[in-house]
């Protein structure tokens, strides 16, 4: 079993999306009800899916630039600062004049689950570049998320004409943003709700035959928390299933991003499917045992130490599609 992930360390990935500076509270529960909480523990950090997945490629070992929009406003600096300082280039990060920044108040319970309110200013996202396969042609694999659908498309697009891997965070997103991203996208991994969303099944396997069906041209994979990952084999056609590693949830907030961070690497870096989504999975669920969202994010020697004791197997699943 492939356990070095020696990625060249002169990759460069681009993430498309989201920017938002979260302010965590740790809780013992999540409320049911009206009134106070009072959490023990509390942290500011900027992240987002796009955001979080370019922590993920820096900490990993390559060269991570972000394009996202903050408002002109002390938070949007604070934004840019932070994952500046992470190792992330934010030199493609545009200050729109006038519109606030993303913020987000979220709650993690000691069972690691959330509770997330986020706002985005529309303003933030009314003005879109051009992009050429010029733009991306200097990164070996993009990323978007759904956050920014326009820009994400423009990227996606170039992307595909520059002959880069164009892949799609299919998370839960307003109505048609993901059919309007997903035929511009080499590879879609969806997050378990928005498979549930897309295709009517809570069945994570069966929801992967579906999305290949809808989606064909695509390398397509659904991750499912403790559940583990499924993913459609483009040349058998056949649908597999990793279990995700036994680990104690402390937070798991940007564990998804984390993922999508490790995968975009992987596939960058020719990585064969099966240990790319081994890869993935490690770093997501080590992230889980840190509070701090992104933070957690694990270095390579950390998965690299974590996959050499964890044997689980890649199973065939046999999916009723009808």
């Amino acid at each position: 079993m492939t356990t070095s992930y020696a990625f060249d360390p002169e990759r460069r990935i681009l993430c498309v999306g989201a920017a938002v500076l979260d302010t965590l509270f740790r809780v013992r529960s999540l409320p049911t009800g009206q009134g106070k909480i009072l959490p023990y523990d509390m942290l500011q950090v900027a992240e987002g899916m796009a955001s979080s997945a370019a922590f993920a490629v820096a900490r990993l070992g390559a060269h991570a630039s972000l394009w996202g929009a903050v408002g002109d406003d002390a938070t949007g600096e604070r934004i840019i600062a932070d994952l500046g300082n992470s190792g992330i280039d934010t030199s493609g990060m545009v200050r729109v004049a006038g519109a606030r920044s993303a913020v987000s108040t979220i709650l993690i319970d000691d069972q690691g689950e959330r509770l997330i309110v986020p706002f985005y200013d529309a303003a933030l996202h009314e003005t879109v570049k051009p992009v050429t396969k010029q733009d991306v042609s200097a990164f070996d694999a993009v990323l978007v998320d759904v956050r920014w659908p326009k820009l994400a498309l423009r990227t996606l697009l170039a992307a595909g004409e520059a002959g880069r891997p164009a892949i799609l965070d299919g998370d839960v997103a307003g109505d048609g943003v993901i059919e309007m991203l997903a035929p511009a996208a080499s590879h879609i991994v969806f997050s378990q709700p928005a498979a549930e969303r897309l295709t009517g099944t809570a069945e994570p396997a069966r929801a992967v035959g579906l999305l290949k069906r809808k989606f064909e041209h695509a390398f397509i994979s659904v991750t499912s928390g403790e559940n583990g990952s499924f993913w459609c084999d483009d040349r058998s056609g056949e649908i597999f299933h990793l279990a995700a590693p036994k680990v104690r949830a402390v937070d798991t907030l940007a564990a998804g991003d984390i993922f999508h961070g490790a995968f975009a690497l992987a596939i960058a870096d020719g990585v064969p499917t099966a240990e790319t989504m081994r890869f993935s999975s490690m770093a997501a669920a080590l992230k889980c045992q840190v509070f701090g969202g992104r933070i957690g994010a694990p270095g390579r020697a950390d998965v690299c130490d974590a996959l050499r004791s964890w044997d689980a197997p890649v199973t065939k699943m046999n999916p009723v599609l009808n």
